[in-house]
């Protein structure tokens, strides 16, 4: 059975200023959903499915899908602040839940084992190839792709990472988020809620939301999602984050992730000043014979 590459794409990208995933970037203007669409067919996926908002789809449609109509499998999961939550409502809150609703709302589409990635991140062929086959071995354990911090911090401003921890077998041992991180020389600080600087190491491996899991996992998802909201839903910013819901299965042994590392350079557009620096990382990859020039053949 080939795994399924499931995209977070319903996010807005509110500090770059647009709807960033519908933006070329690439030589010939593709997306950088077109680059990790690319990598997964020759990893052997075969299935991407699209998480958006329902006023997205013909846009994605026509945008983002037509290049690769026929050589993959495309479906499509809706991702609304109703979506999967029993009937809860919150009038305060007019966008989804976060990155844990957004894989849950996949489950009636989903159901072999499957990846997960966001849409506006560059995770290159090495992180897509280690995923593949790791889900290919039909492992009852989850996975997630390490990249090292310094290759994946913005010039122009603060980043969110999952800062992991790992065993010395390989496995997860906990991911903290970490939501203001900036370069320090080779090295990185981040900022507690006090503003008190936290160093961290440049080599320190981090989550970029390139997981790997069994169908089994969205049960624990619904389960969580509900418990979430009973606890937090009142609350108008909160967020369900994937991260948290596997931290909380590795804390209680419910469940293992083996950790893949990868040196590859992420690539992503968290601020609009990061567009010079993903166009030459994508031209490079290009020139370097990572990527054909035109990955559709035009």
């Amino acid at each position: 059975m080939k795994p399924t590459l499931l995209v977070m794409a319903a996010g807005m990208g509110s500090r770059y200023g647009g709807l960033k995933q519908l933006d070329g970037f690439g030589p010939k203007g593709e997306t950088l959903l077109h680059f990790a669409v690319f990598d997964a067919i020759r990893a052997g996926f075969g299935k991407v499915v699209f998480v958006i908002r329902p006023e997205m789809e013909e846009a994605f449609r026509s945008e983002v899908c037509t290049p690769f109509q026929g050589k993959i499998q495309v479906d499509f999961a809706m991702q609304t602040p109703e979506a999967f939550s029993g009937g809860f409502r919150n009038a305060d809150r007019s966008k989804p839940w976060g990155t844990g609703q957004a894989v849950l709302v996949a489950r009636d589409v989903v159901h072999e084992p499957f990846a997960v990635i966001n849409a506006d991140d560059f995770y290159g062929h090495d992180a897509m190839q280690k995923m593949g086959r790791f889900l290919a071995t039909q492992s009852n354990d989850y996975a997630m792709v390490a990249y090292t911090l310094r290759h994946t911090l913005s010039p122009h401003g603060h980043v969110s990472r999952g800062v992991c921890e790992v065993d010395a077998a390989g496995f997860l041992s906990s991911v903290t988020e970490h939501l203001r991180i900036e370069r320090d020389g080779d090295n990185a600080r981040s900022y507690d809620p006090a503003g008190i600087a936290l160093p961290l190491l440049g080599d320190t491996p981090v989550s970029m939301n390139l997981w790997g899991f069994q169908p089994s996992f969205f049960d624990v998802l619904q389960r969580r999602f509900h418990e979430f909201l009973a606890e937090m839903g009142h609350e108008a910013k909160t967020e369900f984050v994937l991260p948290a819901v596997v931290d909380g299965q590795i804390s209680d042994g419910s469940a293992r992730v083996k950790v893949l590392r990868t040196e590859a350079h992420w690539l992503g557009v968290t601020y609009t000043s990061d567009r010079e620096t993903v166009e030459q990382g994508l031209a490079a990859a290009v020139a370097s014979g990572d990527y054909p020039n035109g990955l559709w053949g035009v």
